[in-house]
């Protein structure tokens, strides 16, 4: 194995976990649940796929190549949605706002049953 592919994945994989920390350090920093799912989402999702990247780097096999750009694109499908429906649903569940929020475009879209946009 060559030294460079060694330092490429390494570099990867530190800056992925820098990343994740920062996701981590987001979540206990936002004041509320909106804020905490959009930059938990954005770059744990960057984070994830650099570690993963990292990894398959480092094992220099098609397979393992194959595996991980799989994983990476099914999390980046799938974080953004599911960070969209927690959302919503906490919007309809109706968990405040940061005191500081100055625009809520969400305010009157709804109908009284909550599940049809008006």
């Amino acid at each position: 194995m060559s030294i460079y592919i060694e330092i490429l994945s390494g570099i990867l994989i530190i800056l992925g976990s820098i990343f994740v920390l920062i996701s981590a350090s987001g979540l206990l920093k936002m004041p509320d649940l909106y804020m905490r799912t959009s930059v938990t989402t954005k770059a744990s999702t960057i984070g994830v796929g650099m570690v993963l990247l990292g990894t398959a780097v480092y094992f220099e096999d098609l397979g393992i190549y194959a595996r991980a750009i799989l994983i990476i694109i099914f999390i980046f499908m799938t974080a953004p949605i599911g960070s969209h429906l927690i959302g919503r649903a906490g919007f309809l569940d109706k968990v405040e706002l940061w005191k500081g929020t100055i625009v809520n475009e969400l305010e009157d879209k709804y109908s009284e049953d909550k599940k049809t946009l008006k």
